[in-house]
């Protein structure tokens, strides 16, 4: 009886750590997003994680939300730095979201300042 309760706990750890690589490593997509950074925050009250929002449209209407791991300390300086203005961000998407990591799917990776096509011309 103790070896197999030892069998189905060692089994369920397996399942487990099998599941966390794959949605971790394995990306459903990967792109790009432009707009203007409207929001970005360290928030979260056991587990806190950085989230962010850019507008896709002039009044707002379309928002891409996403989140940054707190390993890339280099792209949060960056969204810090570029809070109100036009951006472009490459994101993965992974399978499902982890809540110790995030609360969305997207994960930007990259993050570059652009000019904003509705100020162009001026």
């Amino acid at each position: 009886m103790k070896k197999i309760l030892i069998i189905i706990i060692i089994s369920i750890t397996l399942l487990f750590a099998g599941w966390y690589a794959f949605i971790y490593y394995a990306s459903y997509s990967e792109g790009t997003r432009s707009g203007e950074l409207i929001k970005f925050s360290y928030k979260g009250v056991a587990i806190k994680t950085w989230e962010g929002e850019i507008s896709q449209g002039i009044s707002g209407a379309q928002i891409f939300s996403f989140s940054v791991e707190d390993k890339n300390e280099d792209i949060i300086k960056k969204l810090e730095k570029f809070q109100g203005r036009y951006v472009k961000l490459k994101y993965k998407e992974r399978f499902a979201k982890i809540s110790w990591l995030g609360d969305t799917k997207y994960f930007v990776i990259d993050v570059v300042e652009e000019v904003s096509p509705h100020f162009r011309n001026k």
